[in-house]
């Protein structure tokens, strides 16, 4: 019963977290709450979310297949370091919908693999991933807000096999309201830009577009969960990955029949 406690104690914090840095605030000043939700690896063990981002190829007012209003997607409280979560999500969550995820060269869906030290060390806790999702000082918020969020390495755009990898887990991303930038050979991504916020599902399905261009990018039906609950689970990293060779190589449009074990490591 008490780890019950303190495991729901966590999850209403770590919310008040989120929000609390949603509304505008730079910093946390609560130092229970800087504990509650650094490195939550203990309790919550039933969910574990893998960390994205997801930039406007896949999510953003007037897209299709959802056409989502631009209150949908808080689109008109955008700014650097939102971290509300989406009100369309926020709002339907347990619906299952489908979303697009971009072009060969402009994919909408992208993986973190690659934590810098300076996010570790940035604070408000010991996880840089945490911190990330946070907005921490240089990763959203403070005098620099984004400090830290330029040529991070290995922030892997995902096409159809990486896409597929992902069935039957749990993503947690960070939404932008723009093209997150990639550069190939080194591969590294600026993660600099207004946010849309957060948003949480599950990944049930991957399909062939059929309705799109020659370099569309499946469409992955997702069933939208409990951003709070999702946020205070164990986070991983999608270590394994498929890595482009350049933003065209390979061309890879169609979900394989049957793609590689996702491999996922605890985000530090």
């Amino acid at each position: 019963m008490k780890q019950q406690f303190f495991s729901s104690a966590k999850t209403l914090l770590l919310s008040a977290g989120l929000l609390f840095l949603g509304n505008g605030c730079e910093t946390l000043t609560n130092q229970e709450l800087v504990n509650a939700v650094s490195d939550n690896t203990a309790g919550d063990t039933a969910v574990q979310s893998v960390s994205l981002v997801i930039d406007e190829e896949s999510i953003d007012n007037g897209n299709k297949p959802n056409n989502f209003s631009e209150v949908d997607v808080n689109d008109q409280i955008a700014r650097i370091g939102q971290r509300q979560i989406l009100q369309y999500f926020k709002d339907n969550v347990g619906k299952t919908i489908t979303l697009y995820t971009g072009e060969v060269g402009d994919e909408g869906w992208h993986a973190l693999k690659t934590i810098p030290d300076s996010w570790k060390t940035a604070g408000p806790t010991a996880n840089g991933t945490r911190n990330f999702l946070l907005a921490g000082p240089g990763l959203g918020s403070g005098n620099d807000p984004e400090k830290y969020l330029d040529k991070i390495p290995d922030v892997t755009p995902l096409r159809a096999t990486g896409l597929k990898m992902l069935i039957g887990k749990t993503v947690f991303a960070v939404v932008y309201d723009s093209d997150v930038s990639i550069n190939y050979s080194p591969l590294n991504g600026s993660l600099k830009g207004d946010n849309l916020g957060i948003v949480a599902f599950d990944v049930i399905e991957v399909k062939k577009r059929t309705d799109g261009s020659s370099g569309s990018l499946p469409a992955v039906t997702v069933r939208i969960r409990d951003g709070a609950q999702a946020s205070a689970a164990v986070l991983k990293l999608f270590s394994n990955a498929p890595v482009p060779r350049s933003s065209s190589e390979p061309y890879d449009i169609n979900p394989p029949a049957s793609a590689p074990a996702a491999v996922f490591v605890d985000a530090q």
